[in-house]
């Protein structure tokens, strides 16, 4: 029997699944993404979930033949690589993937994504809706797309097609990108700097707010929780409403999607208050076709089991290429 690996590298977590030849998963292992002191710190904790997963299913690496990462980037398609993490400290500057898996399963069968590549590749090959034209969207702690357009993923020449968590948004540029550049999308609506974004607000015009926005911790999660309660946390879900639509009517105007799946912690776990407002918004930004707009039917194994079908597929995610 021949098994096949599927690999999610996230800025806060590492996942790995193993599957049978009829793609069943067979055994998965989590656990928490270093934050150093290098890459190779990562590329150890990404084998290491890898091997768990492996004796989970009671199998052998090496029975593995093919395996698919999605991952963080920036990537390093030649290298098999990712440069300079946006998401992770600066200590981390390259995180070695495709040579590491490979020599761990003996095989060089293993195709490298960007992660929101491995979500597009994922939804298309397991939902009962997989038209030619899609998108997979994440909103966590940071943005990113996958696209497909007449049937075929876009990864780029480099594996970075889809950053567009980095398309600039604020030509104003009030606050700064974890890449470093200013008036990204990413830099407002993502989790890790949704509390950026309040805390700006809040001192350019502050207000009563029972928030704990002067407290360290202060995170994304309090905005929502103080929704419908809390003036300033509800300005402050508008305002991202407002940027997010605007990102996703610059990828409908792009690419033309019948269907824009969204995932991510900040989506998946406020979908009313993150999608409903974006629903609202995009009719008034977008002359073209409106798609339909709607949570990811896989919910945090979207990237995992897109890079488990990319292993099955050859890269493609076409059901059709199944080995």
């Amino acid at each position: 029997m021949v098994n096949y690996a599927g690999v999610d590298l996230g800025a806060t977590n590492v996942r790995a699944v193993v599957a049978d030849d009829a793609g069943t998963i067979i055994g998965a292992h989590k656990r928490g993404t270093p934050r150093g002191p290098t890459g190779i710190a990562v590329t150890e904790a990404v084998l290491e979930s890898l091997r768990t997963a492996c004796e989970e299913a009671g199998i052998e690496p090496s029975s593995i033949v093919a395996a698919g990462i999605g991952s963080i980037g920036p990537l390093d398609l030649a290298e098999g690589a990712v440069i300079d993490p946006a998401n992770l400290p600066d200590t981390i500057d390259r995180i070695p993937l495709t040579g590491p898996v490979s020599k761990l399963i003996d095989s060089d069968e293993v195709h490298l994504h960007n992660d929101t590549i491995a979500g597009v590749i994922g939804e298309r090959f397991h939902s009962d809706r997989n038209p030619d034209d899609m998108v997979y969207l994440t909103i966590s702690s940071g943005i990113g797309a996958g696209v497909c357009t007449d049937g075929n993923v876009l990864s780029g020449w480099d594996g970075n097609a889809g950053e567009v968590g980095h398309m600039m948004l604020d030509p104003h540029g009030q606050l700064t990108c974890g890449c470093g550049s200013d008036g990204h999308w990413e830099a407002y609506c993502s989790g890790n700097n949704i509390p950026r974004y309040a805390e700006m607000i809040y001192e350019n015009d502050p207000v009563d707010t029972a928030m704990p926005i002067e407290d360290p911790d202060f995170s994304a999660a309090d905005v929502f929780e103080y929704a419908g309660e809390d003036a300033l946390a509800d300005h402050v879900i508008d305002q991202t409403a407002h940027w997010n639509a605007m990102g996703i009517a610059n990828i409908i105007h792009s690419y033309a999607p019948i269907v824009v799946y969204v995932g991510g912690a900040v989506a998946l776990n406020n979908e009313e208050l993150v999608l409903d407002p974006i629903r609202e918004k995009l009719p008034e930004m977008v002359f073209t076709n409106l798609p339909d707009v709607q949570l990811t039917n896989l919910g945090d194994d979207v990237v995992v089991k897109g890079a488990l079908a990319s292993a099955m597929t050859d890269g493609t995610g076409d059901r059709s290429r199944v080995r």
